[in-house]
């Protein structure tokens, strides 16, 4: 991976960990199944209208907005407002890293390096050490919500990979309009109209107001900005590559929410934050002179 592209995979974690605090904002006025409806309508209109669709199949372009946009967000909302706390949620999320490259090596034939290889064991254990640590102190329920929401997120990914879509921002704001309507749908069967009606009646009050900054951010930021690099670079590179990065998440997501919400992480989270970046870090670095890296497969055309 060049310097520059590790520079834009550092500023997705950063995107993506600064918005687990920002959907805790959000689900403090809308309901989660709904959020995931709002968000996505809010990107998939201007899309319709104005930017052409990327020229892949129908069925790839489903399949990205189904991992990444109604599995990864629909059970990350589900348990956030189950209670998870939003430092916690980015941690357990992050399953979606070993998730992307097992998937991708049945599904893609993508080889692992040794390097890889290490370096994401390490990380993952790290993670596991955090997971161990703090699921002491969250139920049951939240948390295998949000491991669902992993599973999605690392089918998504390897979706993208296997699209092969020539403009990754184009094929960001298309898998947009893949949730609104079955996410409406189920909102309003599950969640019911008087809670959406409520929350949108109120949506220019005061109170409202942090969640809407929260909304605003998740679309503008996360998404559009987050998902367009994060596309970019699984086009570019394997997905055994990029998907470590997403290990960077929890770091950034515990840093910010125990600024917001006072969620304060102890030392046994600081060490194993430390030995994520580690893990990422070495299992991105290229390998030494001398020593030919293990050769990529061909690229994999989109079905």
């Amino acid at each position: 991976m060049t310097p520059r592209d590790r520079l834009l995979a550092l500023v997705v974690a950063v995107c993506w960990g600064v918005n687990f605090p920002m959907t805790a904002l959000a689900l403090e006025h809308f309901p989660p199944i709904f959020l995931v409806a709002l968000r996505f309508s809010l990107l998939a209109v201007p899309t319709l209208l104005f930017v052409p669709r990327p020229p892949i199949p129908w069925r790839s372009l489903l399949l990205v907005g189904l991992g990444l946009g109604i599995l990864q967000f629909g059970f990350l909302y589900l348990g956030m407002a189950a209670g998870m706390p939003s430092g916690l949620a980015s941690l357990v999320l992050q399953a979606s890293a070993p998730a992307t490259v097992v998937i991708a090596a049945f599904w893609l034939r993508e080889r692992i390096t040794r390097r890889q290889a290490i370096g994401i064991g390490v990380a993952v254990l790290a993670l596991a050490v955090i997971a161990v640590h703090r699921a002491q102190v969250a139920a049951l329920l939240p948390v295998v919500l949000v491991l669902c929401g992993a599973l999605g997120w690392g089918l998504g990914n390897v979706a993208v990979r296997r699209a092969a879509a020539p403009d990754p921002l184009r094929l960001t704001l298309w898998m947009s309009v893949v949730p609104p309507i079955p996410m409406l749908a189920l909102s309003l069967a599950v969640e019911g109209p008087g809670r959406i009606g409520r929350s949108l009646a109120t949506v220019g009050t005061l109170d409202a107001l942090p969640s809407v900054v929260g909304l605003l951010y998740v679309v503008l930021v996360a998404t559009v900005l987050g998902y367009g690099l994060w596309t970019r670079l699984l086009a570019a590179y394997p997905s055994s590559t990029v998907a470590p990065f997403s290990m960077l998440v929890p770091v950034v997501g515990v840093l910010t929410s125990w600024a917001a919400f006072d969620e304060v992480p102890d030392a046994v989270e600081v060490v194993a934050g430390v030995a994520v970046v580690g893990g990422v870090l070495y299992a991105s670095r290229a390998p030494r002179r001398g020593r030919p890296a293990t050769p990529a497969l061909p690229e994999t055309p989109a079905a």
